[in-house]
This record gives C-alpha cells, structure tokens and sequence, in this order.
C-alpha cells in the first residue's frame, strides 16, 4: 500500500479541525496535523493577497486520495480550496498502525 500526505490550507484553525473529524469520522485519513497562523500571500481576482490560514496535512493511503479531496471539496469554506497529495514513506511500525485505522 502507498501512503500521502494531503496537504490543505483553511480559512481558520476551527474549520481545519471541521475537515479533520469529517475525514476521520468516514475513516478517509488516519490522522491529522493542524499548523495555525500559517501567512498566505497569493494572487486572487488580480491583486495580491496576504492572509493568515492553517495548513492541514491529513496521513492517508493513495487509493483514498480521490474520497478525500471530494469530501474536502464538499465542505470547505473556499470556492477554490487548495487539495495537494505529496507520497511519502513511514517507519514500518506506523505503517501498521496507519493501515489499521484506514479500513
């Protein structure tokens, strides 16, 4: 089985909190990880932007990446959320763990 990381951006450290127990409930991530205060700057309807946000990044197995971001997409605040996957190798014991709490 191959493991990503989810990497997401949120308006605020409560909606990536939101987005978290959502994926867990429907055991679509095994875990979580929430950094808040994160500085934005981007280019939005033509000007430049600067906001605080949280990154949200979500351990899961790469045949759930599709779920993930579908329900990511249904209940974020953003028109356009950012959703990437980026593969990454655990530690065989976390592996397990991590492949147990996704069936």
């Amino acid at each position: 089985m191959s493991f990503i990381l989810i990497y997401v951006t949120a308006s605020s450290k409560d909606e990536a909190k939101k987005i978290s127990h959502h994926l867990l409930s429907k055991r679509l991530i095994a875990c979580a990880n929430i950094f808040d205060g994160v500085t934005s700057i981007y280019r939005w309807e033509s000007k430049v932007q600067e906001e605080s946000e949280s990154v949200l990044m979500c351990k899961t197995s790469e045949a759930k990446f599709d779920q993930v971001k579908s329900e990511i997409e249904k209940i974020h605040s953003y028109s356009t959320p950012c959703v990437g996957k980026i593969p990454i190798e655990f530690n065989k014991n976390y592996v397990e763990w991590l492949s147990a709490q996704l069936v």
